[in-house]
């Protein structure tokens, strides 16, 4: 294993450059075809045994961890503390609608373009229709996924990349942070306090999660890039959109740049759509679960952690009614058990 985790590090960060890898790492010299096929047949094999994944898959998820690192302009945003005895093998990963943060961070993001005219009225109610059609029936389907993301990229398109940046920070300074759940941020402090890496991991434009481990301090974020080209955007994607398996592909590049072993890292998230990365780590968490993953998570033996203030309200005042029935009808078996006695002492002897 420790030698495919070299392995896939080497080649990720090469990004398929197959003549450095091969002749550094694994043959001599060859010719380009010979390489190329070698160097795609050793990487598959490694990718598939490590991580169950194509090596197209696992490509996509290089493109999209390389585009998260791009936009960054490096590959953590917080340094860890020198401090920290680090564990370099684990990390956590985080989802961030209503797992950080409740809601929808591409709708606050609409919202918040909208209203500094960086997108048209008419821009942001496509995306306020799919919100309520998401939230009524519970799951996304994979029309709905491809359609916001062809919308997504065609709003963007022309667009300045540094405009965005900068309004992205304002929106989350202002407008998300508020919305975030105090637990969550306290759960991803633990593992920082541990020496582990903290990432984000979210379908929405990888600029907010950016902004969002950057004010939180966290190692990092990975999201849904857009592609760029002299400052403006082009209307096309890099990688994968984060959304279902696609948070599987690029935490699977990220474990194999930053050699990671997955057994060790925690992931959490409160939708049955990301089962897939939640289920190639050694410790999967339901937050604020929603009704198929929760019943996934049961289960599985997953733990499952409900920070939503309505639905702790609810489970306490359950609790607490089960505990009130519980006291009185223990008050009561004594009341009656102290009648029966009573009753007893009593009675004549005959």
């Amino acid at each position: 294993m420790t030698e495919h985790r070299d392995l896939l590090a080497y080649w990720s960060v090469s990004h398929g450059n197959f003549r450095r890898f091969l002749e550094e790492l694994a043959l001599p010299p060859l010719d380009d075809s010979a390489q190329r096929t070698a160097g795609e047949a050793a990487a598959a094999a490694a990718i598939e045994e490590t991580f169950g994944l194509t090596i197209d898959d696992f490509s996509l998820g290089i493109d999209s961890v390389g585009g998260a690192f791009n936009t960054a302009g490096t590959p953590t945003i917080t340094p860890p503390d020198p401090d920290v005895p680090q564990d370099t093998e684990a990390a956590a990963f985080f989802d961030v609608d209503n797992t950080l943060i409740q809601g929808s961070s591409l709708i606050l993001l609409a919202e918040g373009l909208a209203r500094r005219r960086f997108i048209t009225a008419g821009e942001l109610f496509p995306a306020l229709l799919k919100q309520i059609r998401y939230r009524l029936r519970g799951a996304e389907s994979h029309s709905d996924i491809a359609a916001g993301r062809e919308q997504a990229l065609g709003i963007v398109q022309g667009k300045r990349v540094d405009e965005l940046k900068a309004l992205c920070q304002e929106i989350v300074e202002r407008q998300m942070l508020d919305k975030a759940y105090q637990d969550t941020i306290e759960l991803a402090s633990m593992h920082i306090a541990a020496g582990q890496q903290v990432w984000l991991v979210s379908a929405t434009p990888v600029q907010v999660g950016q902004a969002l481990a950057k004010r939180l301090g966290f190692t990092g974020a990975l999201g849904t890039v857009a592609e760029e080209q002299d400052g403006v955007f082009t209307g096309r994607l890099v990688g994968d959109i984060l959304h279902g398996p696609g948070k599987k592909h690029a935490v699977a590049a990220l474990a194999a740049i930053q050699r990671l072993d997955l057994d060790k890292c925690t992931a959490y998230s409160d939708s049955i759509n990301d089962l897939p990365m939640l289920g190639m780590v050694g410790v999967p968490v339901a937050v604020n679960p929603d009704r198929a993953l929760r019943r996934h998570a049961r289960a599985a033996g997953w733990a499952v952690r409900e920070y939503r203030p309505l639905r702790k309200l609810a489970r306490s005042r359950v609790a607490l009614g089960v505990a009130g029935a519980v006291a009185v009808a223990g008050v009561a078996g004594v009341a009656a058990a102290r009648r029966g006695a009573n009753h007893a002492a009593a009675a004549p002897e005959g």
